[in-house]
């Protein structure tokens, strides 16, 4: 697996990761043999999606400027996106057996996005900031759409796709705001 086309410069990937140890797992009938390990995978960007989601709401909370209003709107936009692909995850985790961990205390622990700087006020700062953190979210989850190929799970990566496809439009609506 190693630098096997890995985004993020060869960064360690999702399987690689240190791992935590699941409460439980549920039988189920689904004969797909990598379950376990897709649901890591997915654990892994469950952490990060609800990051994501508190990271755009502290934008959409504390912006200011003469653009308050369309930023305001716009990482609320942001937050409903993310928690949608939260949702998505948690439930494949679940159809494939393993525990959604989804608890706050959890996700602030795993979650590979960096913490959101909390001392800016201006609109743009806050742009900067949830651009960056879409922009890792979006690397976090093509990373995963890889693994997800090779445990040979195409349920997991067309969930994945359409989550992909979904950061890239949040991504490509929060960048509009800081050019021109």
């Amino acid at each position: 697996m190693e630098g096997k086309g890995r985004r993020n410069g060869g960064a360690e990937s999702q399987l690689e990761r240190k791992r935590y140890p699941a409460v439980r797992r549920y039988p189920t009938r689904n004969d797909l043999p990598s379950a376990v390990q897709a649901a890591d995978v997915l654990n892994a960007l469950l952490a990060d999606s609800l990051d994501l989601v508190h990271q755009a709401k502290q934008a959409h909370w504390n912006a200011k400027g003469m653009q308050f209003f369309s930023l305001h709107s716009l990482f609320d936009q942001v937050a409903k996106e993310a928690w949608k692909a939260s949702d998505l995850l948690a439930e494949r985790v679940v159809q494939l057996g393993g525990v959604a961990e989804g608890g706050i205390r959890v996700a602030a622990n795993r979650s590979r996005l960096l913490e959101y700087p909390h001392s800016m006020a201006e609109g743009r700062e806050h742009v900067e900031a949830v651009a960056s953190a879409l922009a890792a979210f979006g690397t976090n989850v093509r990373n995963a759409i890889e693994e997800a190929g090779e445990l040979d799970d195409p349920a997991t990566v067309d969930i994945l796709t359409e989550i992909s496809r979904g950061a890239d439009k949040q991504l490509w609506l929060v960048e509009a705001h800081l050019h021109g």
